[in-house]
């Protein structure tokens, strides 16, 4: 069981919880905000574990971040003990894949909730395009988040998630409602952390998204994208750079043995 005071104050939540829209709001904005998106532990070559106790101690004890099943799994237990009822659902990323591409794995953990009849869609776990509030899951409404619009539309045999970028949608996730098992999710993570054609295996990734601005990180390029600006592109040259803003940017407290790993991915991107 997750301790919901330690996880409020983790990510600054100062109000009185309940199971409504306006806790599911705040919480939703400011956990992507205080939580990054990582995957420092994939490149360790450490295991990714998602018991609640273990994702407890690693994202609110320990100061870090991490990917979808920890960062939705976290979300999810803290939603069900303040009243939420939560759902998790499956989804295969599309993201910045070419028209026509094979169809990868189902690796991407999201959550559903349902509020006074109306159901809605939460995900703290999607990188640089995280979403910073849930949106209604109502096919074809646009919804206005802080730095985007977002769309649901039906896809074959479930939905793919949009957003609009210079006036051009563009596909993010497409998820089923099939019910899942633990073991889907286990199956799926290992996936995505163990694989070797995993590309958290090959890449640093890291992403925090507050009210005005979107931090990313691919390997040694930092990005910075100001609501209502465009994006300002950083290559980082050195591990101490590298090193600098994981913790300035994405709050992340950089261990020694991490070095090695932010080395290895400047040698790789040189």
């Amino acid at each position: 069981m997750i301790k919901l005071q330690d996880y409020f104050q983790r990510i600054g939540f100062t109000g009185s919880p309940r199971a409504d829209l306006p806790t599911l709001q705040a919480l939703h904005h400011l956990h992507p905000a205080r939580i990054p998106f990582e995957n420092i532990d994939v490149l360790l070559d450490e295991t990714i574990h998602l018991t609640l106790d273990q994702i407890g101690n690693k994202l609110i004890n320990r100061q870090r971040g991490g990917y979808c099943f920890e960062q939705n799994n976290l979300l999810m237990a803290v939603l069900r003990q303040i009243g939420f009822t939560v759902e998790p659902l499956m989804a295969r990323v599309v993201w910045q894949q070419p028209v026509g591409a094979p169809a990868g794995p189902k690796t991407h953990m999201v959550l559903r909730t349902e509020i006074d009849g109306m159901p809605w869609l939460v995900d703290v776990g999607f990188g640089g395009m995280v979403l910073n509030t849930p949106l209604q899951f109502i096919t074809g409404l646009e919804q206005q988040t802080a730095h985007a619009a977002y769309r649901l539309s039906e896809h074959g045999y479930g939905y793919m998630l949009e957003v609009q970028l210079k006036d051009q949608w563009m596909p993010m996730y497409h998820l089923s409602l099939d019910p899942l098992h633990p073991i889907d999710i286990e199956v799926a993570n290992w996936y995505t952390s163990a694989h070797p054609d995993s590309k958290f295996r090959h890449n640093l990734m890291a992403a925090r998204t507050t009210g005005d601005t979107r931090y990313t990180l691919l390997n040694n390029r930092l990005t910075l994208r100001k609501r209502g600006a465009d994006p300002v592109q950083t290559i980082l040259p050195d591990t101490d750079a590298l090193a600098t803003a994981l913790t300035d940017h994405f709050l992340l407290p950089v261990k020694p043995e991490w070095l090695d790993v932010l080395q290895r991915q400047i040698v790789l991107s040189n």
